[in-house]
């Protein structure tokens, strides 16, 4: 039987403490690494197309990196433009 096992980098690294979503914070991991600028400042991903970085996969990779940690995400539903719920919903 051939071997299907694939290799991902996020399985040798040690989570941080403060991750809640092990699942998702290791799935980033592995699209940031993935995505990663090359010398000329362009993403390496074949996905990508020689676009430049950061690219918008290593920018939600990023983002759901920090979501997947309780502290981060905690602050990410804090109010930072100092505008009300409704206002925002009637921006939107």
């Amino acid at each position: 039987m051939p071997e299907t096992t694939r290799f991902r980098s996020s399985q040798d690294v040690i989570l941080p403490d403060d991750v809640t979503d092990p699942l998702l914070w290791r799935a980033a991991y592995d699209v940031a690494a993935a995505h990663q600028p090359d010398p000329t400042g362009r993403c390496t991903s074949l996905l990508c197309a020689g676009r430049s970085a950061p690219c918008e996969p290593l920018d939600n990779a990023r983002r759901a990196m920090r979501l997947a940690r309780g502290r981060a995400r905690r602050a990410e539903f804090r109010e930072t433009s100092g505008r009300s719920v409704r206002d925002r919903r009637r921006a939107a």
